[in-house]
């Protein structure tokens, strides 16, 4: 919480930085990008902040957890340059895409639920009709594969990949924990009980992590709003 300022104080930058730890020179790069609106000069040339610049500040800080650091400037550039309407369609977004994770956990806990080993068969699908699919590129499905979470065998005749029945699964659960912001050597151990379906407790350890940052970021979007909301008041107030 920031102390509480008078509306016409004058602050310096190392004020708006010491609140949040920062350094000078943040500040100054958030004023140059457009997160804060441009500060005043003094008879000196010296910048010069008001509390509203404190409110761009916070607002701005607090949008990051939930938003991310290049969908919280570009909020925050919106409604600095009056453009609120495409401020809000930015956290509609946001929120939108927490409601495709989370529906993409279902998924995954549903699927994990009833798993069973699939029988190691002769491939059918080729890398290119894999990564449309998936939407991904071809590039990323061969990344996944050096990383060891696939392991595709191949033609004979032609030396292409192919993927089988338990590939594409594997690639799918890849794809889905990407989604949820799982780094490739944290999927390898799932994949790995996945195809050996030797127990369910690593999954559920899985799930139950992801849950906890899908919640961690539904609240941190709640509290960017907040904040955002408070600058907002107070940006109509001048």
């Amino acid at each position: 919480m920031g102390r509480n300022l008078q509306p016409r104080e004058r602050l310096r930058p190392v004020d708006l930085a010491r609140e949040h730890g920062l350094s000078t020179q943040a500040v100054r790069n958030y004023e140059a990008d457009g997160i804060l609106p441009a500060a005043e000069r003094g008879p000196q040339g010296y910048r010069t902040y008001t509390p509203l610049h404190a409110r761009a500040l916070r607002a701005f800080l607090a949008l990051v957890p939930g938003h991310g650091h290049a969908t919280a400037t570009a909020i925050m550039r919106a409604v600095n340059q009056d453009a609120v309407e495409e401020a809000l369609r930015l956290i509609d977004e946001s929120h939108a895409q927490l409601l495709d994770d989370r529906r993409t956990l279902q998924a995954v806990a549903a699927a994990l639920r009833d798993l069973e080993p699939v029988a190691q068969e002769r491939g059918e699908m080729f890398v290119g009709p894999l990564a449309r699919k998936l939407g991904v590129r071809p590039a990323t499905l061969r990344e996944w594969e050096r990383a060891g979470l696939l392991r595709p065998e191949r033609d004979p005749k032609t030396g292409y990949r192919v993927y089988s029945a338990a590939d594409v699964r594997d690639a799918k659960l890849t794809h889905q924990l990407r989604r949820g912001g799982y780094l490739l050597e944290r999927i390898a151990p799932v994949l790995d009980q996945v195809r050996s379906a030797g127990g369910v407790v690593p999954l559920e350890s899985t799930l139950r992590d992801w849950h906890s940052r899908l919640s961690a970021r539904g609240r941190a979007l709640l509290s960017g709003a907040a904040a955002l909301e408070s600058y907002l008041d107070h940006t109509c107030a001048h």
